[in-house]
């Protein structure tokens, strides 16, 4: 099972970053859709999670804000804001561009 340090470092800015802009939500909700659209390959510590979404926020991708989530309790709810958006198209389009060059390697044939 992969763990955020056993991710290329800034995987976790764009998997953030796309599942956002899917729709705002909170930290708890945003580690289960994680686990949920990865086939529960990725998971993330809050650890991880928090320092992250707080860097996100830093850098004006994304914004927070308090409400009440699903179960009436009090939490962080976090949207991608727009010029998350444009970051979001540079990390995937970097992401494509890695991916794509380790396949090539892995698929090499072997002597």
């Amino acid at each position: 099972m992969s763990r955020p340090s056993d991710l290329v470092q800034g995987t976790l800015d764009l998997l953030l970053l796309k599942i956002l802009a899917l729709e705002p939500l909170n930290g708890w909700a945003i580690s289960q859709r994680l686990k949920q659209v990865s086939g529960e390959v990725l998971q993330v510590s809050d650890g991880s999670l928090y320092p992250a979404l707080h860097k996100l926020e830093q850098e004006g991708w994304i914004t927070a804000e308090w409400k009440a989530s699903e179960n009436n309790r009090r939490a962080k709810f976090y949207s991608l804001t727009r010029l998350g958006r444009g970051q979001l198209q540079k990390e995937a389009a970097n992401w494509a561009r890695l991916s794509d060059a380790i396949t090539q390697v892995v698929r090499l044939e072997e002597a």
